[in-house]
């Protein structure tokens, strides 16, 4: 019979600590809910990715909030933050910074760059040019800028919440694949159901709700609830039922390009912030299977013949999960 842990695994996560982090991730929650409202599954997506230290890409048509979900996120927790709005003529040395000749020293300078925050809002991100999207690359896995030769550290946290239009949009750069794998999680806004609008209309039409809206974590609390996240256990049975999926989506006639590991790590660490914040101190084999869509789908490339029926990226996935047998063994409370 399966053990629900490993004798080596790391210490569970206090009651305590859990209750911590419930408390602060829901501060946090209800402050993105005062501006994004009737979309609670899009604001504990940004938590799960802000608490496993990921990179959240938002993608939809103009005009559904995307912007101010970001904002919102970024507003709500009192640390640096920069927002860099891409456009055709930003240059790399724009985002990770440049070395100036100072005359009265006669040295050279580094000048930072926006990325040279705790969470940077990269708002439209395919609208810049290859060149400078592939200048977030180093930034995003590695936490961490090298110009001329010189590496300069992130801090932690750093997150990246970038925004970008559908593809098929006029004046856009697809993402290139390397840069999409960088993405922990994709979401959606999606249209407001009728209530949520109504309501929108009758508080954003007179105020920006982003005004008024007060930090309710800081910086060193969320490097604390990393840390708990970093304590939840994940068995070895989940651990293979997420490597299953990424399996599958390998060898899936369907997809010419599958699942990385880079892409089954973040589906883990995803499932240990989800499950944190549901109150466990472990992950469900539930936890992997409800974030595979948005934690794949993204990085996936249907095949021509796939694509030309109609199959996308997002349905290739939920037959995937539909076919990958789920874990008997589940672990338990105890």
């Amino acid at each position: 019979m399966t053990s629900t842990r490993d004798r080596d695994a790391a210490p569970p996560a206090a009651v305590a600590d859990l209750d911590t982090l419930d408390r602060v991730a829901g501060r946090i929650r209800a402050s993105i809910e005062k501006v994004i409202e009737g979309k609670p599954e899009v604001a504990r997506l940004a938590l799960v990715v802000l608490l496993s230290e990921g990179h959240l890409l938002i993608e939809d048509v103009p005009g559904v909030g995307k912007t101010m979900l970001s904002k919102a996120l970024a507003r709500s927790i009192d640390c640096t933050v920069r927002r860099i709005q891409f456009t055709p003529d930003l240059l790399p040395s724009d985002v990770t910074g440049v070395s100036v000749f100072n005359q009265d020293t006669r040295q050279f300078e580094f000048r930072p760059g926006g990325i040279f925050a705790n969470i940077v809002v990269g708002d439209e991100i395919n609208r810049a040019s290859p060149k400078t999207q592939s200048a977030l690359l180093e930034c995003m896995e590695e936490r961490q800028v090298t110009v001329d030769g010189t590496t300069y550290a992130l801090d932690t946290p750093f997150m990246v919440i970038a925004t970008q239009n559908p593809i098929e949009m006029e004046g856009t750069y697809a993402l290139p694949e390397a840069q999409r794998d960088r993405f922990m999680a994709r979401v959606s806004m999606g249209y407001p159901v009728e209530s949520a609008e109504i309501a929108m209309l009758d508080t954003h039409t007179f105020a920006n709700p982003l005004d008024d809206l007060e930090p309710v974590a800081d910086a060193a609390e969320i490097r604390k609830l990393i840390d708990i996240v970093g304590q939840v256990h994940v068995s070895v049975v989940v651990q293979r039922y997420a490597v299953a999926i990424a399996t599958a989506t390998r060898r899936s006639p369907e997809l010419m390009l599958g699942a990385s590991p880079r892409a089954t790590l973040h589906l883990v660490r995803a499932a240990k912030a989800s499950a944190a914040l549901s109150g466990r101190d472990y992950v469900l084999p539930d936890d992997v299977q409800g974030l595979t869509e948005q934690v794949l789908a993204h990085r996936l490339l249907t095949t021509v013949e796939a694509s030309m029926s109609g199959r996308t990226p997002e349905a290739a996935v939920r037959q995937i999960v539909a076919d990958v047998p789920m874990p008997e063994n589940r672990p338990r409370t105890s």
